[in-house]
């Protein structure tokens, strides 16, 4: 309950804060009538402060939004002095979640006939926002596609691509994202090229589950030239090798995740065994375990050199390698397989306690997350490359730590 009112304490400071240039812009619209009143004998409407506006204002003092907002609308002669004023009050609309009555703010401005070319691009653009944010994206990518045609100031025309490209991003239409994003220049590219490597690799994948590899290299090239560093660019490229078989391909590529982000070579250990076994090459497979274990430790790789010494040490010396790796790095994960191989080859006695015991961590290690997004929080216990919370790309990782690697 204290959270829920914290909340909407915040909410409303926020609406407070978004209402000020309102205010600032109904005044100034008072300043320029009364300045134009100058030498009429008779005052004029513009001359004096409607009283709307005085009520408005104490709402608003009173942190009173709503009322505020309704008072302000009254008081809000359209003109064009005052139209940003109501761009900030559709945007205010907008939200708070009414976005109808945004939309009836933007299409009113729109069609008035005096107004210039800035504000018919500005108004445009809101009003596409307004479309996009309530799913009526075929609306929004129309309207954008006219902003465009107008050959706008720089500044819009980077922002019209910009926006019809992350709408293309929300169809998953991941072509015309690319191709949408490949209209704006080299500066203005540097702000999506991260997003636009991930719609190339939206791509290979489809290829790649169509077995077409050689397209699929093709894309996952291009997207390399955006972000070099792009770790799952290196899983798909090494997917490709290895449906082709050609697994010293993959072991290079994944080998690369170490200088991209190590955060994410035990993730590279799964399919890494794959190749090293397909090549017999067991002695390098263990090598390179050793070598993550050294430099970028996680419970997957010590588990993983763990089931090496005890195929070729037996499960003693598994366990012990285990115990005293835990020491260093404890993890739910080591600490479970520990006490299965107890369990597998431990006394009769202790094996109930063991199981129970397993049964408890077993569970704890079942139900916590596996990644968190970096950018909001977001947890899950699947890889996903775009946050379902907040969108991003890129941004979700493995936990570390004792619930994790």
């Amino acid at each position: 309950m204290i959270e829920s009112m914290s909340d909407r304490m915040l909410d409303s400071m926020a609406d407070i804060w978004l209402l000020i240039p309102l205010v600032i812009a109904i005044f100034i619209g008072w300043l320029l009538g009364r300045n134009s009143a100058v030498g009429v004998s008779k005052p004029s409407s513009n001359s004096i402060l409607n009283r709307d506006y005085f009520v408005g204002l104490d709402y608003l003092l009173n942190e009173k939004t709503d009322e505020a907002i309704e008072s302000f609308i009254r008081a809000l002669e359209v003109n064009s002095d005052t139209i940003p004023a109501h761009l900030a009050l559709a945007k205010l609309f907008r939200r708070k979640g009414d976005v109808q009555r945004a939309i009836s703010i933007h299409q009113d401005l729109l069609a008035r006939l005096d107004l210039s070319r800035s504000d018919s691009l500005r108004i445009q653009m809101a009003l596409s926002l307004d479309y996009d944010s309530i799913g009526l994206l075929d609306r929004a990518e129309n309207l954008l596609k006219e902003i465009i045609k107008q050959n706008p100031p720089r500044e819009t025309h980077r922002k019209a691509l910009t926006l019809l490209t992350k709408l293309y991003e929300k169809e998953q239409e991941w072509a015309q994202a690319i191709e949408t994003a490949r209209h704006l220049n080299s500066d203005e590219m540097l702000n999506i090229r991260h997003e636009c490597a991930h719609y190339y690799c939206e791509l290979s994948e489809k290829l790649l589950k169509e077995k077409h590899y050689k397209e699929a290299a093709e894309y996952l090239k291009q997207g390399l030239l955006l972000d070099p560093l792009s770790v799952r660019i290196s899983f798909l490229q090494a997917q490709v090798a290895m449906r082709q078989k050609q697994w010293k391909t993959a072991i290079r590529v994944l080998r690369k995740i170490e200088q991209q982000d190590p955060v994410f070579l035990s993730e590279a250990i799964k399919d890494l065994k794959q190749c090293y076994i397909a090549l017999h090459d067991k002695v390098e497979y263990e090598f390179f375990l050793r070598h993550c274990i050294a430099h970028t430790p996680s419970a997957t790789a010590i588990l993983a050199l763990a089931e090496l010494i005890k195929d070729d040490q037996g499960v003693h010396a598994a366990g012990t390698f285990i115990t005293d790796e835990l020491k260093h790095r404890p993890s739910i994960k080591g600490f479970n397989r520990l006490i299965a191989m107890h369990i597998e080859h431990g006394s009769e006695n202790a094996k109930d306690s063991l199981k129970t015991l397993r049964s408890l961590i077993g569970t704890l290690e079942t139900n916590k997350p596996r990644y968190l997004c970096q950018q909001c929080g977001f947890s899950g216990r699947t890889l996903v490359w775009q946050c379902p919370s907040c969108k991003t790309w890129g941004t979700t990782k493995p936990i570390q730590g004792l619930e994790g690697e």
